[in-house]
């Protein structure tokens, strides 16, 4: 079983960045498809960004180019760098790998943005 652990988050203002980070207990990264979500009080669990073992890339359109979602191949960690944080990207991120009916979770890492 795969165990994944995020990082990186925090309270941060409104225009502020942060870097979440995922590690992986076994090669996992490069070989599935990565995405992180993110699941606020009271609202469903959401796609953020992912990435595929070839490299592509995919965003969720509330993104709108303020989210960067990638890969260290070499010692496997993905990550997501946030720039100008809002309120409303306040969540728990949850780092996801997976392939067919291959599904690994992490436990998430909490985002909160506020003045």
């Amino acid at each position: 079983q795969v165990q994944l652990v995020e990082s990186g988050g925090g309270k941060v203002q409104p225009g502020d960045s942060l870097r979440l980070s995922c590690s992986a207990s076994q090669t996992t990264f490069t070989i599935h498809t990565s995405n992180w979500y993110r699941e606020a009080p009271g609202k469903r669990r959401e796609l953020v960004a992912g990435i595929a073992p070839d490299g592509r890339l995919h965003y969720a359109n509330f993104v709108r180019g303020r989210f960067v979602i990638s890969r260290d191949d070499i010692n496997d960690i993905l990550y997501l760098q946030m720039n100008n944080l809002q309120p409303e990207d306040t969540a728990t991120y949850i780092c996801n790998a997976g392939s067919g009916q291959i599904s690994y979770w992490g436990q998430g890492t909490q985002v909160t943005v506020s003045s």
